[in-house]
């Protein structure tokens, strides 16, 4: 089970309404805020379902995840499914 589910459980609200958050992905690109919001509501996620559930190109979604890596705001971990995939999540 993913984090952002684990938070949802216990009743605290999702990330984007968190001002911090929203102020350090304010100045990211708008393909790493598309690929911030699917995390939000599906993570964890390999980069081919990101790249498939926000309709960017896998390069685009290279990019967009190093930048979030960049500033923090994305994690990531070997899949429990494939060991041979990383999974992306959001970090708190």
């Amino acid at each position: 089970m993913s984090t952002r589910t684990d938070e949802r459980a216990s009743g605290e609200g999702p990330l984007f309404e968190d001002s911090d958050f929203r102020e350090q992905l304010r100045e990211l690109p708008p393909s790493a805020k598309l690929v911030a919001k699917v995390l939000e509501t599906n993570a964890p996620l390999s980069q081919g379902d990101l790249a498939e559930q926000s309709l960017l190109p896998d390069r685009t979604v290279r990019y967009a995840l190093s930048r979030l890596g960049e500033v923090g705001l994305v994690d990531s971990r070997y899949s429990f499914h494939d060991a041979r995939k990383q999974v992306y999540f959001l970090r708190q």
